[in-house]
């Protein structure tokens, strides 16, 4: 992967083996920090693939095994907010499942949010350049409705898209609900979510606030990784983006995911 020159030239005395270091430290110590930018604005996106790599050939040194993607910021708006024009790619390990029923793991996250998602399950390979929504949607098995448990390690979720590249795009836990449907069954940019927190309906959306269709984040995906060399595996599970902003998950809230077709997905605030 290209490294611009601004990148290559640190100031503040990080790299991309330092910032990968800092970033694994800060999510087992349970720890946030400033974004790297403030002392290294050379960190740009590639550079931030390249610590997320990095760090990803780091979980599966320790046993943690690759199970697929997950997509960040994939509302228009806030990719105008962040200078980029689409969506981040992060990578799934089976650390980061949370089990049916289980809290929000408060004691191993730092200030943890949920957010609705759309999840599909692989049939076949998606491999870029040149995907379309359609040529996405026939590899699809299955869908799902989701809940995305999402922990930046930086303070006060401030970062720049370098740094929220390299932080995995605040990766931390995410579980799925009961009700898996083929995608032909569903017009998945009508299907519809209310989040609720504590018994009261906070916030709404339809699948059309994730690229205008969750397709489109799919192919956005398989596009974005065959420019890094890799693509989207059969079996792999594919979080498509948050419908909503997501809610603070708090200790001992009770929050829900009502999809239309897709079942309810609850999850309990846990304790610190």
């Amino acid at each position: 992967m290209a490294t611009s020159s601004a990148a290559s030239a640190p100031k503040g005395g990080w790299d991309v083996q330092s910032a990968a270091a800092e970033l694994l430290r800060c999510e087992d110590e349970r720890i946030d920090r400033p974004p790297f930018t403030d002392d290294w604005p050379g960190l740009d996106l590639d550079t931030g693939y390249e610590i997320q790599d990095l760090n990803l050939r780091k979980r599966l040194e320790r046993g943690e095994r690759l199970i697929g993607v997950k997509l960040g910021l994939t509302s228009r708006a806030k990719q105008q907010r962040m200078g980029v024009d689409f969506p981040f790619v992060a990578w799934l390990t089976d650390a980061m499942v949370l089990p049916v029923g289980d809290p929000v793991p408060q004691t191993r996250l730092i200030h943890p949010r949920v957010e609705p998602e759309i999840v599909f399950v692989m049939g076949d390979r998606l491999e870029g350049p040149g995907v379309t929504c359609s040529t996405a949607m026939r590899a699809v098995e299955s869908v799902w409705g989701g809940a995305e448990v999402i922990d930046s390690r930086y303070r006060d979720f401030r970062f720049t898209a370098g740094d929220v590249a390299a932080d995995n795009a605040s990766s931390a836990a995410f579980v799925t609900g009961p009700v898996g449907v083929p995608p032909a069954q569903l017009d998945l940019s009508l299907e519809a979510v209310l989040v609720e927190v504590d018994g009261v309906v906070v916030d709404s959306a339809t699948g059309a606030a994730v690229q205008g269709h969750p397709g489109e984040a799919l192919a956005l995906a398989a596009n974005d990784l065959a420019r890094r060399g890799h693509a989207i595996e059969p079996g792999w599970i594919v979080l498509t983006g948050g419908m909503t902003d997501a809610v603070f998950a708090l200790p001992g809230a009770s929050i829900a995911m009502h999809f239309t077709h897709l079942g309810s997905v609850f999850l309990n605030g846990g304790k610190v």
